[in-house]
């Protein structure tokens, strides 16, 4: 596909509306916010990390308004079964009584899934999701059945309290675009955030997209080119998160235990492109590598023992990393 000025202008200004409009149900978090969408106009999932109430899914169900799309929210918990998500063949009787089984659908069966508190659920539900998240299928009975187009899962899980939950395997949290870390507000937010929820004039969001248009915006951004530069900085970036190269950072080899998977890659490039359009260019640069590299790398990376011990951040070696790289 050959896009034109025109196609970058428009979709910077749809995005310009998306983010206005989530805004008005959402106080602060403009990073956040501008995350998720770059992850969903690059046809991503996303991994959601805070502590309760910070609006986690308010933003996710904010979305689904917003962009007119089909809403399910799944909460996971210890006994969940993977039918509970994907759904199950049930018996059922005709006028003549006669018996046949029909496929009951799952609430994974829609647009948009929010995934709320995904490591409370044992690994055998949250293995269910695995599929859907990457193929974009459900198979039950031995039979495939395509999701609805466009599909994202939005996951959410709290970083703080790990009694009685199962963290997400590196196979499954791979699957996952972007990690997002969703701070707490500052003083002015909760004055904003409490003055919108507790004074009865809330402003409701307003639809200013469909399923098509999040197609249409997708493939502009898939069309938008890298250089070879650009893309080897890229592909630089995450051999560099690996400690088993010769040539790899100090503090890969003394704080990293596994690095990035291609898909780390993939991802960077993928959304480098939509953050680049959203700005109004029509090309990537080594600022969009840089700014994408946190979400798409931080869950991504294994610390080693010596990393942990001494409190290390995924974030804190990215940085680190990137100050060492050469453009």
């Amino acid at each position: 596909m050959d896009i034109s000025i025109n196609d970058i202008e428009a979709f910077a200004q749809k995005v310009r509306e998306i983010e206005g409009e989530i805004a008005k149900q959402m106080v602060g978090q403009r990073d956040v916010i501008r995350q998720v969408i770059m992850a969903m106009l690059a046809g991503g999932n996303v991994l959601l990390e805070g502590v309760p109430g910070l609006g986690k899914t308010r933003l996710v169900r904010t979305i689904s308004t917003v962009l007119d799309l089909s809403f399910s929210r799944i909460q996971f918990t210890p006994d969940l079964m993977p039918a509970d998500v994907v759904g199950t063949n049930i018996v059922v009787r005709d006028e003549s009584g006669n018996s046949r089984f029909e496929f009951q659908p799952g609430p994974v069966f829609s647009n948009i899934v929010l995934a709320d508190e995904i490591n409370r659920a044992t690994p055998k539900t949250q293995s269910a999701l695995l599929e859907a998240m990457q193929e974009h299928t459900v198979t039950v009975g031995g039979v495939t059945r395509q999701l609805p187009q466009p599909f994202f899962v939005l996951a959410t899980q709290n970083p703080i309290e790990q009694e009685g939950t199962y963290p997400l395997p590196e196979a499954q949290l791979d699957r996952f675009m972007f990690k997002i870390l969703v701070g707490f507000p500052s003083l002015e937010e909760l004055h904003g955030i409490i003055d919108m929820t507790t004074a009865g004039s809330e402003v409701k969001a307003k639809k200013v997209a469909d399923a098509q248009t999040i197609m249409r915006l997708r493939s502009v951004a898939a069309a938008v080119p890298v250089a070879r530069s650009v893309q080897d900085y890229a592909l630089r970036l995450v051999l560099a998160t690996h400690p088993e190269k010769g040539d790899a950072p100090q503090v890969t080899k003394r704080y990293i235990r596994y690095g990035a998977s291609p898909r780390g890659a993939q991802s960077i490039i993928s959304t480098a492109k939509v953050r680049a359009v959203m700005e109004g260019r029509y090309n990537v640069s080594f600022d969009d590598i840089r700014y994408v590299a946190y979400p798409a790398l931080r869950h991504r990376i294994s610390l080693s023992f010596e990393g942990m011990a001494e409190g290390k951040m995924p974030d804190e070696i990215i940085g680190q990393i990137l100050s060492e790289l050469e453009e």
